[in-house]
């Protein structure tokens, strides 16, 4: 039963289905592959128990593997939440059985993530305007990004632009040619204001806000 949204909410984690990540209020948190897949499983099937055949299977489909290999994964996941487990707040253990997604999450359905509640909407002026997501929003020169400038100068992952209820902030990836909001560079996350100047190295855009419905053609 996978739900159709492409972003998870749960806590203060964001997980995003699309780009594979795991973010704390809006800084990456890592997970290897598996253990990446195992938490989209145990999401996707919340609030059911999964026995750990049926995990084995889906995550090992053609191999045999030993318990201690799911374990470790389960471990890894909640090293990353800080969930302990004698006291666990996302993993549940079911002993003799498997394991569960216990914390409540929610997931954003629809095309992509949604405006905020304020119905304010968030954008790059670049070539074209560019409409930012709620949630993490990747500048820079790989094409999967949400912002992509195919220019020298601009790393392949530069700059995110965290898009929440109360506002937008920039914060550079450790780009090589740094990030810049007003002339001056960034050295961690920076709130941004309507009208403000980004430049990725050489690449110099314009963030903006509208206060209109995201289903609304605007022109800004």
């Amino acid at each position: 039963m996978q739900p159709s949204g492409d972003i998870v909410r749960f806590g203060e984690y964001t997980l995003d289905r699309g780009t594979r990540q795991l973010f704390k209020a809006g800084a990456d948190v890592h997970l290897s592959p598996k253990a990446f897949e195992l938490l989209l499983i145990l999401l996707a099937d919340r609030p059911r128990a999964v026995s750990k055949a049926d995990l084995h299977t889906r995550l090992w489909p053609d191999a045999f593997v030993s318990e201690a290999n799911l374990f470790g994964l389960i471990k890894e996941i909640r090293h990353a939440l800080g969930d302990d487990s004698r006291r666990p707040r996302f993993i549940r253990t079911l002993h003799g059985f498997g394991y569960a997604f216990g914390e409540k999450a929610d997931d954003v359905s629809g095309s992509g993530r949604p405006r905020p509640s304020n119905e304010e909407t968030y954008w790059i002026l670049a070539d074209r305007p560019i409409q930012l997501l709620e949630g993490p929003n990747v500048l820079g020169r790989d094409p999967q990004a949400v912002v992509w400038f195919d220019r020298p100068g601009v790393s392949r992952l530069h700059a995110r632009i965290m898009v929440t209820v109360g506002g937008a902030t920039l914060e550079d990836l450790g780009s090589t040619n740094g990030t810049w909001v007003g002339g001056s560079r960034i050295d961690g996350p920076t709130a941004l204001s309507d009208g403000d100047e980004i430049k990725l190295g050489p690449v110099a855009v314009t963030f903006r806000v509208r206060q209109v419905p995201a289903s609304t053609e605007v022109e800004p």
